[in-house]
C-alpha cells in the first residue's frame, strides 16, 4: 500500500548503559508540509518558555531535510540541560534523520515536501551527572530516533500486533490493569 505521508506518528525507547541516566524517548510526527504536521511544525515556532523548540542541523548552516525541529518534554531550566539538548541530542538527531535519508527509509525526492516534528526526553539528572557519558547520550538519541522515524513510516506497532499483545504486555512503569 502507498504511503500518503499525510501522518504518520512513531516513537522508540532506547536504554543507557548501566549508571547513565540517557534513556532516549522519541515521539515522532512526519507528514507533508502542506499537511496536519506542516502546521504543526509551523505552530512550534513559537517560544515557549523552557519548551523552547529549535531546529536540527547537523551544523552551523546545515539544517536537515526533511526539516526537522526538537522539542523538549521536560522544562530546560538550565544552561547545562540546554547545552545537552542542543549539543548532543541536537547532533544525535541530526545524524539519525540524515541517516534515515541515506537508507531510503525516508525518500530523498519527498526530503523537501516532509517535515518531522520530534518531542525529546532529557532526563533532568543528567547535567548534574558528574559522570555523564554524552558518547552513550548520543547512542541512544540516534538509535532511539531512526527508529522511531521507521516505525512511523511503517505504521507499527500493527493494530493486529496492538490487539494480539493486550494482555501480554504492561505498561513498563507499573501495572494498572
Amino acid at each position: 500500500m502507498p504511503r500518503d505521508y499525510l501522518f504518520h506518528a512513531g516513537e522508540a525507547t532506547v536504554l543507557a548503559q548501566d549508571g547513565q541516566f540517557t534513556d532516549a524517548m522519541p515521539e515522532i510526527l512526519i507528514g507533508r508540509t502542506d499537511g496536519p504536521v506542516g502546521q504543526a511544525f509551523a505552530n512550534m515556532m513559537a517560544q515557549s518558555k523552557g519548551h523552547t523548540a529549535m531546529f536540527v542541523i547537523r551544523a552551523c548552516n546545515q539544517l536537515v531535510r526533511p526539516a526537522t525541529i526538537m522539542v523538549p518534554k521536560v522544562t530546560l531550566k538550565d544552561s547545562a540541560n540546554i547545552e545537552l539538548f542542543g549539543g548532543v541530542v541536537q547532533s544525535a538527531t541530526a545524524d539519525a534523520v540524515v541517516d534515515c535519508l541515506i537508507e531510503n527509509v525516508i525518500p530523498r525526492e519527498l526530503a523537501n515536501e516532509l517535515c518531522i516534528v520530534s518531542l525529546v526526553w532529557i532526563d533532568p539528572r543528567c547535567a548534574q551527572d558528574p559522570n555523564l557519558d554524552k558518547r552513550d547520550m548520543y547512542r541512544t538519541n540516534y538509535e532511539a530516533t531512526k527508529l522511531a522515524i521507521q516505525r512511523a513510516l511503517n505504521n507499527e506497532p500493527s493494530v493486529e500486533e496492538l490487539i494480539a499483545n493486550r494482555h501480554t504486555i504492561k505498561h513498563d512503569m507499573d501495572d494498572w490493569s
